[in-house]
């Protein structure tokens, strides 16, 4: 995980303390020193009365320092935080897709596949989270049956560390497409590239457990589960086997959320669900995404649909039903970055959800900077919403309760 602090507020604070004390000394306490030789003017007696003591300055200035150190306990004792978890959708590093076809051709890697303005957001982000939609394997064979396989070489993790990934989901239907050996391969990979993984595991805790960081004193909770599939060739993990969370029945992931509310400050679940390339919302959503945030979830991503979805907030809570394609095909579609900026302190807390536009098209994802382009992404997604408005600027907010 990233390490964003943002300088160390104490010392500046003391430096502040110091300046003012010498400024107010300066300014109330200044000596007239006479040289041997200079003819200095007698001070006139009414300047003399009109001086403060010298005694009595340096107690005034000594209470208002006090006072500002006061002050100052006061407002570090309210804990302040600030801190942005950022999200995207399926991403496919597959050798033979043609997302990778592209960037084999590129002269400078991911930088000509996804718009440099993305990357940084995403390197910049507290916390980068999104859905690794492949596994990481050289071994292993296809799931019979099973139309599209995906499996990038190793190597290609390195990519994710460029983007700034910090944790990746591996609650998705392609997380076993080459069987046990490709997923054990993958959280191996993942492990040694130092990113973390939810949603799966080589037994069932390890899939149903939460992932926990620490940021600016708070602690965040990542949980995973998936119901992507008709035909259910992705296994659910067992006692003594690997697979993937599922929740086509919600009691698990329910569960899992549980724990993490007991254990966690904010409860990301981020789910895989939905029906592709379509922009309907299922009834499994609507009803589920509800239950995860009754369960303790803080705010409810989606993914697999490919395609961006509608959001809902439901008891002051955002639903967010799917990010969408990130980098994925070569399919032209809108989609989307999201930033959740998690502040306040102790007395007051605030969530508020800012979407950064971005097109996938021909194997590339730029930023949408036009904001006549901008705000009709937004305007589209306003209309595929529940009770969901957005400003010029991208920011969320409830319009209905």
């Amino acid at each position: 995980m990233k390490d964003n602090r943002r300088g160390n507020g104490k010392f500046r604070r003391l430096c502040l303390l110091l300046a003012l004390s010498i400024a107010l000394m300066l300014t109330g306490c200044t000596k007239q020193h006479e040289l041997p030789g200079d003819d200095f003017p007698t001070p006139q007696a009414d300047h003399v009365e009109d001086q403060e003591p010298v005694e009595e300055t340096i107690e005034d200035n000594k209470a208002d320092i006090e006072s500002l150190e006061e002050s100052e306990e006061i407002e570090e004792d309210l804990n302040p935080y600030d801190f942005v978890l950022t999200f995207a959708g399926d991403i496919n590093f597959d050798e033979n897709w043609s997302t990778m076809d592209y960037y084999n051709r590129t002269e400078n890697g991911i930088y000509d596949c996804i718009s440099p303005e993305l990357i940084r957001i995403m390197q910049d982000a507290d916390i980068m989270c999104l859905n690794n939609e492949f596994t990481y394997s050289t071994g292993g064979a296809p799931l019979e049956n099973k139309a599209y396989t995906f499996r990038a070489h190793p190597s290609r993790v390195n990519i994710l560390k460029e983007l700034g990934v910090d944790i990746v989901s591996l609650a998705n239907n392609h997380s076993y497409d080459y069987g046990a050996e490709s997923l054990i391969d993958t959280m191996e990979t993942l492990d040694e590239a130092g990113i973390f993984y939810f949603g799966a595991g080589h037994d069932l805790d390890e899939a149903m457990a939460p992932v926990y960081f620490e940021v600016q004193g708070k602690t965040i909770a990542y949980v995973g589960a998936s119901r992507a599939e008709k035909y259910r060739l992705t296994p659910q993990a067992t006692e003594n086997s690997p697979g993937i969370l599922r929740c086509y029945d919600t009691d698990l992931f329910v569960q899992v959320i549980e724990e993490a509310r007991e254990n966690a400050d904010y409860v990301i679940a981020y789910v895989h669900w939905g029906t592709e390339y379509s922009h309907e919302l299922e009834e499994a959503q609507l009803d589920s995404g509800k239950e995860y945030i009754d369960a303790g979830a803080d705010v409810v991503i989606g993914a697999h649909p490919h395609c961006l979805q509608g959001m809902e907030y439901y008891k002051g809570k955002p639903i967010v039903y799917s990010l969408g394609n990130f980098w994925f095909n070569n399919k032209t579609l809108d989609t989307m970055l999201l930033n959740v900026n998690f502040f306040g302190d102790d007395n007051n807390e605030n969530i508020e959800l800012e979407i950064i536009p971005a097109r996938q098209a021909d194997c590339r994802t730029t930023i949408i900077d036009e904001q006549s382009e901008r705000e009709k992404l937004y305007s589209f997604l306003e209309e595929i919403s529940i009770n969901v408005g957005i400003d010029e600027n991208g920011i969320l907010f409830q319009t209905v309760e």
